[in-house]
């Protein structure tokens, strides 16, 4: 157990948050600032939500050194209506975009894309499996192309770029950045638009945060659907309807709980150490562990291992959860087990699951 009987929570997703962040939702639960009500009740149109939002844009401009000319939105549909809303705004008619497929995340996006226009896959791993990520001359990169996506972090088979693709001059860059979003300092200059889906590293489900350079708004089409239009939401302030009140606010509480830490470079240095813990105990198993990415793209978000067998596997799933070590079952297209060690997870979880795994190898190995 962790500090108030918490679990070691290794989800993917939804996933473990601050304590200090949930200490301060559940204290202001009920009555907001003296309002009298709960911040899933107060007017998104209030002066009260109006300093909520703004706040929370405000620390995340701090948090990753985002320039003045970027705009940055609190969205709906997570992730995935991303995979669609970048296309049909930032491709224009007749033009190809390219699409690097490093896992089920980017392989969704690239499907998703094709429904609207021409795109190109310039470097898939689908063949093995998604173990690695491609070196820049692996790439067959269009210079006429729209933009160059790609998905900085693969939940689901645990491979994480450590230096982004450089696209040809001009191309902007787009980057899908769901699972490791603010858990390392970024140069936010580099990319035309980066997304994130929050239920892993920001906050709970409920809102994507987008950050998109300001002339990219030109390409966006006339007669767009309005909730699928970047200018739409620019214009009305993420608040063309109503937004996701709470869980803009509870982003707003980690961005700050992050400020608190030290800011991102401090958010990364704990990251790697709980992630080198877990590696460690993988790579000194003599084989008993097996590491699904290969050693140069391990993510430090998810970290993603096989043992001898399927049963193995199931019981260490299980002796885990006995121990209050919850969610490391890896996702159902893969198998095997997953550790998310997201930035809210303490030292400790990551420890006490190595811990765990020396004593089961030392049982069943």
């Amino acid at each position: 157990m962790t500090e108030h009987n918490r679990a070691h929570n290794f989800n993917a997703g939804p996933s473990i948050l601050p304590l200090p962040v949930l200490e301060q939702a559940q204290k202001e639960l009920i009555d907001f600032k003296g309002t009298g009500m709960s911040v899933m009740e107060i007017s998104h149109r209030s002066k009260e939500f109006e300093a909520v939002i703004a706040e929370a844009e405000q620390d995340l401009r701090t948090l990753m050194g985002i320039p003045s000319n970027y705009k940055v939105l609190f969205l709906q549909g997570g992730a995935t209506l991303q995979f669609a809303m970048v296309p049909m705004n930032l491709r224009p008619a007749g033009a190809s975009a390219d699409y690097i497929v490093t896992g089920s995340w980017s392989k969704s996006a690239y499907k998703e894309a094709q429904k609207f226009g021409a795109t190109k896959s310039v470097f898939s791993a689908e063949a093995d499996n998604f173990n690695h990520l491609p070196k820049q001359e692996d790439l067959k990169l269009d210079p006429q192309a729209a933009y160059l996506y790609f998905t900085s972090n693969e939940t689901i088979h645990g491979v994480e770029f450590n230096s982004d693709p450089v696209p040809p001059s001009g191309v902007p860059l787009i980057v899908d950045t769901s699972s490791d979003f603010i858990s390392r300092p970024m140069d936010v200059s580099k990319y035309g638009l980066i997304y994130a889906g929050a239920q892993k590293n920001a906050g709970p489900a409920g809102v994507v945060v987008t950050i998109i350079r300001e002339d990219l708004l030109e390409r966006v089409p006339a007669n767009l659907p309005t909730m699928m239009d970047y200018k739409v939401q620019v214009a009305g302030g993420s608040m063309h309807n109503t937004p996701p009140c709470f869980s803009i606010y509870m982003v707003g509480l980690v961005f700050k709980w992050a400020l608190g830490l030290g800011g991102l470079s401090e958010v990364q240095r704990r990251n790697e150490t709980k992630a080198n813990v877990i590696y460690q105990t993988i790579d000194e198993s003599g084989g008993f562990y097996k590491g699904h990415a290969q050693a140069d793209c391990r993510s430090k978000m998810n970290i993603t291992f096989r043992l001898p067998n399927e049963e193995l596997e199931n019981t260490f799933a299980s002796e885990a959860k006995k121990l209050n070590m919850i969610g490391l079952k890896g996702h159902r297209s893969v198998g095997g087990l997953r550790a998310s060690t997201y930035n809210a997870l303490p030292l400790e979880s990551a420890q006490a699951l190595a811990g765990f795994m020396k004593e089961f190898q030392r049982k069943h190995g």
